[in-house]
């Protein structure tokens, strides 16, 4: 009995050897693609390996079941590796609707039409300010808004400090001293007294301490801080002007249109308030800041403002011209995005297909520009093309690289 365990033990244990013996064999025999992979011949084509259409990177040197699926190996064959791509029946090809298209050179439609606000022109502001301490006497009926002319009258202020200097002028001046007297006109002039009235001094003969302050230029007041009967002191602020000869508009362009638009650019604009009128203008600056809240850049636009018909707050949409530059074009439909990468399918001779990566810039009217990738006069796919991309992959081929120099064709006449 004891023995018959022994020979039962002994047994099992070169029974254990022999799988184990196997298996080893087999993982040697298949072997993982890292080593060169011989040539064989399979109905007398040469193959180089086979391989799993659900793992096509693991290669195999000789025919069998796959270890991953339960599905026979298929071949790849030498003249397929040389001629590159994938090989599609030409029967299929016809049943799928396979169509192509050539990668040509085209100008993209990059006009750009956003909303705008027309507003102040910022550069174009005066400040009026009181040049010597003194009292208002007078007030002439002003208030923001108000739209002037250059030279309108804001208020009359009396400057005491003013009277005993022009007094002590006209003193000197009848003495006849001329350096005395071009003293005492300095002085005059540096305590803030307009040349215009130093001269109605010398020339009357009498003491004038009532200035009227004015407008410097034609435009809107935006503010005014001077009333009837205040104190005023030297450098105050009485009123700020701005110009009317010409007006911002500040047109909101999406963040994704960013690229589009350039200082110099040319814009047509319209407004709701003169319909059927476009006006001209050009974009002068592009804010540095974008607004969180709506995501949009402000481009500024300077325009003319003829006759005064253009007033701040007024709504405004313009167009910016596109910069009609020369690019690499495809039609839209072609364009493969794997959220990794960007592709498209190269139609090569012989009825052969191989995937290409390429990068994209603009799109516009079904159309996208490509930056890199591929070359004038390649044929792409533009219908099945994912179909294609899915044999591709399930045949182990290769994406062309962008490094990888791109093909020059001739468009199919």
């Amino acid at each position: 009995m004891i023995a018959l365990d022994r020979r039962v033990r002994v047994a099992l244990a070169a029974t254990a050897l022999i799988l184990v013996g196997g298996a080893v064999g087999y993982v040697l025999g298949t072997g993982t693609g890292e080593d060169e992979p011989s040539t064989m011949e399979v109905n007398g084509r040469k193959a180089l390996y086979w391989y799993d259409p659900m793992a096509p990177s693991q290669h195999f040197d000789k025919p069998g079941k796959s270890p991953f699926m339960d599905m026979q190996l298929v071949p790849k064959f030498a003249d397929e590796a040389e001629a590159g791509g994938v090989a599609i029946d030409p029967a299929r090809t016809q049943s799928l609707g396979l169509r192509t298209a050539v990668a040509k050179p085209g100008t993209l439609d990059s006009s750009l039409v956003a909303s705008g606000i027309i507003e102040f022109n910022e550069r174009d502001v005066s400040i009026v300010q009181a040049r010597a301490a003194g009292f208002v006497q007078r007030t002439y009926g002003r208030a923001p808004g108000d739209v002037v002319a250059a030279g309108a009258p804001l208020a009359d202020i009396l400057v005491p400090e003013w009277a005993g200097a022009q007094t002590e002028f006209l003193a000197v001046r009848r003495t006849g001293d001329q350096p005395l007297i071009r003293a005492a006109r300095q002085r005059l002039a540096l305590l803030g007294m307009p040349h215009g009235i130093i001269a109605s001094v010398e020339r009357t003969g009498r003491v004038l301490n009532v200035v009227t302050v004015s407008t410097p230029r034609g435009g809107a007041i935006k503010s005014l801080g001077v009333r009837n009967g205040m104190t005023v002191s030297q450098g105050l602020t009485l009123a700020e002007v701005n110009g009317l000869g010409t007006v911002w508009l500040s047109a909101a362009v999406p963040e994704s249109a960013a690229g589009l638009v350039r200082v110099g650019q040319g814009a047509s604009v319209s407004l709701s308030a003169f319909p059927g009128e476009s006006l001209a203008g050009r974009l002068t600056a592009i804010l540095p800041s974008v607004q969180e809240a709506s995501r949009t850049l402000t481009a500024r636009i300077e325009l003319p403002n003829r006759g005064g018909r253009l007033r701040p707050g007024m709504f405004a949409t313009v167009s910016f011209a596109g910069d009609g530059r020369t690019v690499l074009l495809v039609p839209t439909e072609a364009v493969i995005r794997t959220g990794r990468r960007t592709l498209v399918m190269i139609a090569l001779p012989g009825g052969r297909y191989q995937p290409a990566e390429v990068q994209v810039g603009r799109e516009a009217g079904g159309q996208t520009e490509i930056i890199a990738g591929l070359a004038l006069g390649e044929r792409i796919i533009t219908s099945g093309q994912f179909l294609i991309d899915s044999e591709a992959s399930l045949s182990g081929i290769a994406a062309r690289p962008l490094a990888a120099p791109a093909v020059q064709q001739r468009p199919a006449r």
